[in-house]
């Protein structure tokens, strides 16, 4: 379940109307408009707020709106309900303080809340001095540049005081629930109609905002969409818990599958398989098993080596990538020991890995990859790893992906001290047997996630 898309799916019927019933007996939104240019006249006239530079001659006539609405809805502008939008400044100098008056930066201003870990503050003189940029509680604070554009808090009730940076837009509200304002913009429809400027650093300028239409419902109607939404949104807030507590869950099966597997408790075992000392002496007749006490407790016919005794690597150097323009058209991936594996796609013939499968260690951090089709490398910070003919590779490769080495990141690991770590070893017939359950399971659990 893809919950994020169905948090905007209810606010899009949200902003459509229909998310909650209309009620005929709701004062309709023609006459809660007429109260809201009352109430800003009379602001005006007592010198509370400025007139708009916008004459009404400049707002638009809604016959060709972007979607219908209920009947007792009107299209209006952002402008239109707010008795305040603007942004503030940068205290000159950047004059903050140790304490005093909170001022809120985009980093600050979140979707579901303000965030005080990086919050700054600035002094009573400071925040006097910054004339009409105060915030009050119930105003909404929009990020308006940069990477967090769109980012949209409420004020909390019990809020005192505070001031705003440049990037950060004061929306004022007037007879008009500050919570469906703030459910329209954190919506996807607000997101894909703003008119940004800038070529550097894209921002949305105040008069985009202040042209900006909005669908607005009967006062009372405001209130059952605000509360059907937070209804909505607490539900899914517990259904993300309960997925990330079930993955959870999924990421210690797997590890204890593999766990158990290499234990040799995840299948039975067969006195008829060749025991895997055999197969070792095939592969090195000098080969003598190792005295580990971990594995003390291994069934019958297993044994215990080193992983440099079933494994040969390889330098990566011959097949580092020439170049870095990637494209998702070209056919061979390019693969990094970073987290990204693979960072892009390769037009480039010569130099491709094609000796499969192998295993990728990264060199840095002890972490592995199975890699079963041709490739590229973007640097040496690697190792590519080849398991002796008769050893399962993935056996191999699943015991390696639950055994890491935590220590200093600048240290290559594989000579030093991985390809020195024991592994047991089970009969070959009981290699295969492990990887097929092992694949059997992690599908089954792979497709409750996919689920998720």
């Amino acid at each position: 379940m893809d919950t994020k898309k169905l948090r905007q799916k209810i606010l899009d019927l949200a902003i459509r109307g229909k998310l909650v019933p209309q009620d005929p007996n709701d004062e309709p939104a023609s006459v809660l408009l007429e109260r809201i240019r009352v109430e800003k006249e009379r602001l005006i006239k007592e010198g509370k707020i400025k007139r708009s530079k916008k004459s009404s001659s400049d707002t638009p006539h809604y016959e060709n709106v972007p979607f219908e609405v209920p009947e007792s809805w009107e299209w209006t502008t952002i402008n239109d309900i707010c008795s305040k939008i603007g942004s503030g400044s940068t205290p000159r100098g950047s004059n903050y303080a140790e304490e005093g008056i909170p001022f809120f930066r985009s980093q600050n201003v979140y979707n579901d809340g303000l965030v005080y870990d990086d919050i700054k503050y600035i002094s009573e003189e400071i925040h006097e001095n910054m004339i009409g940029t105060e915030v009050r509680a119930q105003d909404l604070l929009l990020n308006i540049t940069g990477g967090s554009l769109g980012r949209c808090a409420i004020v909390p009730d019990e809020f005192r005081k505070g001031n705003v940076s440049q990037h950060v837009c004061i929306l004022r509200t007037i007879v008009v629930l500050p919570a469906y304002l703030h459910l329209f913009i954190i919506s996807d429809y607000f997101a894909s109609t703003m008119i940004l400027s800038g070529s550097g650093r894209e921002g949305l300028p105040k008069y985009s905002l202040e042209i900006m239409q909005i669908p607005l419902p009967p006062y009372e109607e405001q209130k059952r969409i605000v509360a059907a939404v937070e209804k909505w949104f607490t539900l899914i807030d517990t259904l993300e818990t309960a997925k990330a507590d079930l993955q959870s869950s999924i990421t210690q099966a797997k590890s204890m599958i593999l766990d158990i597997a290499i234990h040799g408790k995840l299948v039975p075992q067969d006195p008829n398989d060749e025991p895997a000392i055999e197969l070792l002496k095939r592969i090195n007749p000098k080969f003598s098993p190792c005295d580990n006490a971990h594995y003390e407790n291994i069934p019958e016919g297993w044994t215990v080596c080193v992983l440099e005794e079933i494994i040969d690597y390889e330098q990566p150097q011959a097949y580092i990538v020439q170049s870095t323009d990637y494209k998702s058209q070209n056919k061979t991936p390019v693969l990094t020991a970073g987290k990204s594996f693979i960072i892009g796609y390769t037009n480039e013939t010569e130099g491709v890995f094609t000796d499969l499968p192998v295993i990728i260690f990264d060199d840095f951090t002890t972490d592995s990859k199975f890699v079963d089709f041709p490739f590229k490398v973007k640097s040496s910070a690697m190792k590519i790893l080849h398991v002796k003919d008769g050893i399962n590779i993935q056996y191999v490769y699943q015991f390696m992906s639950t055994t890491r080495l935590i220590g200093d990141t600048h240290k290559r690991y594989w000579i030093s001290e991985y390809s020195k770590l024991h592994i047991p070893i089970p009969p070959r017939k009981e290699q295969d047997r492990i990887i097929n359950k092992v694949n059997e399971l992690f599908q089954s659990l792979d497709n409750i996630s996919s689920e998720l």
